[in-house]
């Protein structure tokens, strides 16, 4: 039996070997192919880098544990990103299940890499129930729809909030978000009361805001891993996108590999099949 032949009938288990050294070996070996960057997320990091120093800007965690992998380092490479500018990091969520805590450590985690202290250069509003009423409610007063932070202090005692009535002093918005809560941020905090913001998603999202990005209606618009990897390039900070992608072109050219040879060992095999016959 000639290899190509063996190839087409190779055994399962050395496929899933395979698939898991593709996996694991560039966490031990960066590979570093090269990722582009999509205009979007260009424009995206544009906006945030012309932010005025100490600007004001809400970072909202409108993700669920289960898309950690591609949105949360969105949200960490966008929190150093305002970090190193200095800007007052205001963090909240509209979901319930876990976003509040992981709001929490992601910028208590980044604050402490630029010595950033909570209640002057960030605060973290935690979670409240109602899209359309929280934002529409943020309008009027912040206050008044989170009397209190995360963790229970009252905004009158936090200094960042007081210069902070409402989206009046809010310089941009950046929305990582994993379900249709993005809509409601554009349609009212974007549309309404006319705050710039950029929105982050998972990958099978992307594409429906290419048209709110197209519209002009958000400033820039970060796809999924890659998304997330592109704006580590352009920060020259890569991190767990980066490698991520590393570790998905590692698995798709394996998977062309596979394809490749498993065809040509199907064709050999019967070429030779009928070359047998009588």
């Amino acid at each position: 039996m000639s290899f190509w032949e063996r190839a087409e009938k190779i055994d399962r288990r050395w496929i899933y070997l395979l698939v898991g050294l593709a996996v694991v070996i560039p966490f031990i070996i960066p590979m570093r192919f090269p990722v582009s960057v999509s205009p979007e997320a260009q424009s995206f990091f544009d906006a945030v880098d012309a932010l005025p120093d100490s600007a004001n800007v809400m970072l909202v965690f409108d993700y669920y544990p289960s898309t950690v992998a591609e949105t949360e380092p969105m949200a960490v490479a966008a929190a150093r990103h305002l970090f190193s500018k200095d800007c007052r990091v205001i963090t909240l969520t509209n979901i319930p299940y876990g976003a509040p805590s992981m709001a929490e450590s992601v910028t208590r985690r980044v604050a402490a890499e630029y010595g950033k202290e909570y209640g002057i250069d960030f605060v973290n509003l935690g979670y409240k129930y109602g899209y359309v009423s929280v934002l529409k409610g943020m309008g009027l007063s912040i206050e008044s729809i989170f009397p209190t932070d995360n963790s229970g202090t009252p905004l009158s005692e936090l200094p960042l909030m007081d210069s902070i009535v409402n989206y009046e002093q809010i310089a941009f918005v950046f929305e990582v978000a994993d379900n249709n809560t993005a809509d409601y941020w554009i349609s009212i905090v974007n549309a309404g009361y006319g705050v710039p913001m950029g929105v982050g998603t998972t990958a099978v999202m992307a594409p429906k805001y290419y048209a709110f990005a197209g519209a002009g209606q958000i400033v820039g618009l970060l796809g999924g891993m890659k998304g997330a990897a592109e704006y580590e390039i352009l920060l020259n900070q890569p991190d767990n996108a980066f490698r991520g992608m590393d570790i998905q072109s590692m698995v798709h050219f394996l998977i062309i590999a596979f394809v490749i040879v498993g065809n040509i060992g199907f064709f050999v095999g019967r070429t030779r099949r009928r070359s047998r016959q009588p």
